[in-house]
């Protein structure tokens, strides 16, 4: 080994130096991530640039070749981001307060363009942040409280996130989503305020509820009276000695069948009352 030092010992620094300086010059951009290759400050080139429907394996990731000390790789996330806003309160159009706690989804697009005005994705989303808070103020400020809480909820997100997205295109960046995650009263006085109004509500919508049920009980009940009254007349009316005869089984089934009762009755065997008992 030493003689083999000895005897290609220059050969053998001038190759490490040869692949040390190689190594120097390949970076490894992977497929979640693009590259701005910066050239003596300025922007040079775009290595696995955000392309829509790109196939995996298809987008430019890979081994990139630079220049060591004169090019810098500025890595970006390729993925899709996530913009949390604190929680905050906002006044709608109804003058309610409202405690809203809302978040944004975006990504990078225009990677060149990011760098040149934020610098970092991290700036991106400090920027984005006090924007989602003016837009969604604004656009929460002209819906009431009634009104986030039924389909016009989903208008009213997608205006925020237009809102949004049209500040973004300045940072090179697509906002793809704004949703609230919780949308509540401020708790004391005006969360109880609103609970005693909605139970008013439902008490009130109740009270109409039995109203209806109960007045189409009585129209249903008279109806099946009616009914009744125009059967029995039309059975009755075919046989009227029956008819007698039936009515006075129920008088007197009425009359002497009183349980725990002590009354006493006398009657004359040729009394008119009883006359169906002696038949024809």
């Amino acid at each position: 080994m030493e003689q083999i030092w000895d005897t290609y010992r220059n050969t053998i620094i001038v190759a490490a130096v040869a692949l040390i300086a190689l190594l120097s010059c390949l970076t490894v951009v992977s497929e979640t991530e693009q590259a701005v290759i910066v050239r003596l400050g300025e922007p040079n080139r775009v290595v696995n640039r955000f392309r829509p429907n790109a196939d995996f394996g298809q987008t430019g990731a890979g081994i990139v070749l630079t220049l060591p000390f004169i090019e810098q790789v500025v890595r970006i996330d390729k993925r899709v981001l996530d913009v949390d806003l604190e929680r905050q309160q906002v006044t709608s159009a109804d003058q309610r307060r409202l405690e809203v706690d809302a978040y944004a989804r975006f990504r990078v697009i225009d990677p060149v363009k990011m760098y040149e005005t934020a610098g970092s994705v991290a700036k991106v989303a400090e920027q984005l942040q006090p924007i989602l808070n003016s837009v969604l103020r604004q656009e929460l400020g002209k819906r009431t409280f009634a009104s986030l809480l039924t389909a016009d909820r989903g208008q009213a997100m997608i205006n925020i996130r237009k809102g949004l997205d049209k500040e973004a295109r300045e940072y090179g960046s697509q906002v793809i989503d704004v949703r609230i995650k919780r949308a509540d009263l401020p708790d004391g006085a005006p969360l109880e305020s609103a609970f005693t109004r909605m139970a008013s509500a439902r008490q009130q919508e109740a009270t109409t509820v039995r109203a209806k049920g109960l007045k189409n009980a009585q129209i249903i009940r008279a109806q099946a009276e009616a009914n009744a009254a125009k059967t029995y007349a039309a059975s009755f009316g075919q046989d009227p000695e029956f008819y007698d005869f039936y009515r006075a089984m129920q008088s007197y089934d009425l009359t002497f069948a009183q349980q725990g009762s002590n009354t006493s009755l006398v009657l004359s065997p040729d009394n008119q009352y009883l006359k169906q008992f002696k038949g024809k």
